[in-house]
């Protein structure tokens, strides 16, 4: 059982996880044991509320397949178990993504005042500036 928050959790039976041989170096021991974590999530089929799974689906992440299934490979652990929890982890933290929904941002006038005091610091600036330029002479 995978808890993503005290509303939404996903059964073990709805998680593909396939033993693979990590790549990279490693030695003799890296052709024997497949130690390494591919793990498949369709999103369709999946126990999650229908507005989760529209947000996932729409997320621009290049785990999510374009038939909807998510697939995070898990390697840079030396033990299997490790790479397991390591995937679950990273599905956990990218439906958690899905779940949260962002605030719309409402725009808002500026104040005259707040203009103003803009205004008047932009002209204390220049004179500052001014007064620092060379002097020259008019006659």
């Amino acid at each position: 059982m995978l808890v993503i928050n005290e509303d939404i959790t996903i059964s073990e039976q709805e998680i593909n996880i396939d033993q693979i041989r990590a790549s990279g170096p490693g030695g003799q021991n890296v052709n024997k044991v497949a130690s390494a974590v591919h793990l498949r999530f369709p999103i369709h089929e999946s126990s999650l509320p229908e507005r989760v799974k529209q947000r996932l689906l729409t997320l621009p992440d290049r785990r999510i397949s374009s038939d909807g299934v998510v697939v995070i490979k898990a390697q840079q652990h030396r033990t299997l178990e490790q790479n397991r929890q390591d995937a679950l982890r990273r599905l956990r933290l990218l439906i958690m993504s899905a779940v949260h929904e962002k605030k719309v941002r409402r725009p808002v006038k500026v104040s005259q005042a707040a203009r103003r005091r803009r205004l008047e610091g932009k002209t204390k600036r220049s004179l500052l500036k001014q007064s620092r330029r060379k002097v020259t002479s008019l006659d």
